[in-house]
């Protein structure tokens, strides 16, 4: 490289032993510089080739400092920028947070190569692309991937949405976040229902009952991935449950009133009321039995209202399932749960299981 132009010529000898006296004048001339470019441009390109030539002489703190100044000029400062990017995270956070210049490869690199710290640090940007989104979510923690979803500056497809789905389904970091977005699926919201806390229940409740007749149609046409989350091995008696249910079946004994039957009938019906349930509200077995093994009688209330099944049924199964000597307080006390689920709700919630389950 050519020998510095006259007005840099102290960057090319500063090193990390210069005193703070040293480190100031650096400084100011580099905002000199910025500020009063020489016409032509000559002075900017040069500033910004020396910088990135020499700035791994310079201690951490002075980076730090240049980061600061460039983070906000990466535009003039492209080199710099991108060398600061992948220096330690006290010098590269500014530049990640803020240089909107850097290229989406450069972050690739970064994410690919560094740690945690810096990842958290890309999240913060005011505007990223999908192939990074997908990147961070990829190779970041749940607090990483918790901070690029509060982003709304940043954009996430289907894809990776599906995969912090599954990862939200046993991460109360990632849950709140996910079904606070306002461009998540529709449907993989509705996948999360069992696994959340109350409140953010009512909050996928809300978002369903607020989607669009068409658009629900739109989403039964598109052939999504399932989310695979069994709650535990099948039953060793599935195959005599699935025969009892079948039979029952054809003989149109198979009503709502039966699963109170089978569930009173004690543990060697169990599975076989599981069975049923799913086959009465059309859903998958594995929610079935996450139902009942959870006693998740929130979610055992929106099965029952989006199948049509009556409050008393309802008390009746929910009762037997929780398993506690509540008496007429329990009676009542699931009876308002059951009447605090809105039905259009329910019912569109269920119909995306029923997807689900034909997928």
């Amino acid at each position: 490289m050519s020998s510095p132009a006259p007005r840099f010529a102290m960057l090319a000898g500063f090193s990390g032993q210069s005193s703070s006296e040293d480190r100031r004048e650096l400084l100011r001339k580099v905002t000199e510089a910025m500020d009063n470019p020489v016409p032509g441009g000559r002075s900017i390109q040069e500033l910004d080739g020396l910088l990135a030539t020499v700035a791994a002489d310079y201690s951490a703190h002075v980076r730090a400092d240049l980061a600061r100044l460039v983070a906000n000029q990466d535009a003039l400062f492209t080199c710099s920028a991108h060398l600061f990017a992948r220096d330690d995270i006290e010098v590269a956070r500014p530049v990640l947070q803020h240089a909107r210049n850097l290229s989406d490869t450069t972050l690739l690199e970064v994410i690919a190569e560094k740690g945690q710290e810096h990842l958290m640090a890309v999240t913060q940007r005011q505007s990223i692309s999908g192939v990074v989104s997908h990147a961070l979510v990829e190779k970041g923690d749940d607090h990483v991937v918790s901070s690029l979803l509060s982003n709304r500056g940043a954009t996430i497809e289907p894809e990776t949405f599906e995969a912090v789905a599954v990862r939200a389904q046993t991460s109360t970091v990632l849950q709140k976040p996910l079904v606070n977005r306002t461009d998540v699926p529709i449907g993989l919201l509705n996948e999360l229902y069992t696994s959340v806390e109350k409140s953010l229940r009512q909050e996928i409740l809300r978002k369903i009952g607020n989607v669009p007749p068409e658009e629900i149609e739109r989403a039964f046409q598109k052939n999504r991935r399932v989310l695979n989350k069994v709650y535990g091995d099948t039953p060793a008696d599935m195959t005599a449950a699935v025969k009892r249910i079948d039979q029952m079946a054809r003989a149109q004994t198979l009503h709502p009133p039966s699963l109170v039957t089978m569930l009173r009938e004690g543990a060697g019906s169990r599975t076989a009321f599981k069975l049923a349930l799913a086959r009465l509200t059309d859903v998958e077995f594995d929610l079935a039995q996450r139902v009942v093994e959870g006693k998740d009688l929130d979610t055992l209330a929106l099965l029952c209202r989006g199948a049509n099944f009556n409050r008393p049924l309802f008390v009746s199964l929910a009762i037997a399932l929780d398993g506690q000597d509540r008496a007429l307080g329990g009676a009542e006390e699931f009876g308002n749960l059951y009447e605090a689920v809105p039905v259009e709700a329910a019912q569109r919630a269920v119909r995306f299981w029923k997807v689900r389950k034909a997928a």
